[in-house]
């Protein structure tokens, strides 16, 4: 016989104790450790000059070199990105001669160095002494020097901008690919064209996945367009060669143009942050928090456990 009342046994609560890393604070000592030991070299070794480094920071020279790699970075990620989305829609297309002319472009200018191709177009003039505009094997309506057109700073912005273009050209296709056919193929059902389907669908859902390595193609062309240095185009790394080879302050000049270059990355990173953040709204990558933010948390975390003696697991 079942009796009406039971017996409940009695409901003890369970203090959860959170796991403990006492590694993670070894690293943490070890990290703070070697930061404090850098710091005291850098401020403490007189041969940084770093008097020497306030001096030319802001210098009307090395500002009108820093500018100099700010627009050629801008143009020639510009000519990449528009080169870059032209040549992925070749390669994927249907028409076997244009995606064997892209894959051909890509071949080669990935295949060759960027200082190289900086050399060839700095040195057009010697290969092809006049250009012409007209008919294809038939009459020419314009002739000109070649030294006239390809000057320094368009010798520096195609070598840049059309090398860039090939990795681009990658980057955008990789993007289109992840993007499900099936949503082609039902945009295209609804009777929208290749083109509209292509601005419309397969480009705004590839940009998630574009957009990382775009921001890393940005800060690499910020650093590369150091490179232009050897056909003498006064940007940020040779201007400050041009003062250092007058004053012999080599290590103070070379210093304040890392400064500007770690500021310049910090501003493309920090944007980069944000644009990925909007096109991955919805997802675990759009909610991602940055290493400020991260810090905070994990202090806010540690205070909460240490105060309440639990956490969560």
């Amino acid at each position: 016989m079942t009796t009406e009342s039971q017996t409940q046994p009695s409901e003890v609560p369970l203090k959860a104790v959170p796991v403990r890393h006492p590694w993670r604070w070894v690293a943490a000592v070890v990290v703070a450790l070697l930061a404090v030991m850098l710091v005291r070299s850098l401020v403490l070794n007189p041969r940084f000059h770093w008097d020497v480094v306030g001096q030319y920071l802001f210098s009307s020279r090395v500002l009108a070199g820093m500018w100099a790699t700010v627009w050629l970075t801008v143009v020639a990620m510009a000519i990449g990105i528009v080169g870059g989305v032209l040549l992925a829609v070749m390669r994927l297309s249907a028409n076997p001669m244009l995606a064997g002319a892209s894959w051909l472009y890509i071949w080669f200018f990935r295949g060759t160095p960027v200082l190289v191709q900086l050399l060839f177009w700095s040195f057009i003039s010697a290969l092809y002494p006049r250009l012409s505009l007209g008919v294809p094997f038939g009459p020419e309506f314009v002739n000109f020097s070649a030294n006239d057109v390809i000057t320094v700073p368009i010798a520096a912005i195609l070598g840049l901008g059309l090398n860039e273009a090939a990795y681009m050209a990658e980057i955008v296709r990789a993007g289109m690919l992840s993007v499900d056919f099936g949503q082609t193929e039902a945009a295209q059902a609804l009777g929208m064209r290749r083109s509209l389907v292509l601005r419309r669908v397969v480009l705004p859902q590839a940009m998630r996945v574009i957009i990382p390595p775009t921001g890393n193609e940005s800060i690499n062309m910020l650093k590369t367009t150091s490179l232009v240095s050897v056909i003498s185009m006064t940007e940020l790394l040779y201007s400050v060669q041009l003062i250092y080879a007058v004053n012999f302050k080599q290590i103070p000049l070379l210093l304040a143009a890392c400064i500007w270059y770690l500021v310049l990355t910090s501003v493309l990173t920090t944007g980069q942050f944000y644009i990925e953040r909007h096109y991955g709204r919805g997802t675990t990558t759009g909610q991602t928090k940055t290493w400020f933010g991260r810090m905070f948390g994990t202090m806010v975390r540690t205070r909460r456990t240490s105060g309440e003696g639990g956490g969560p697991l």
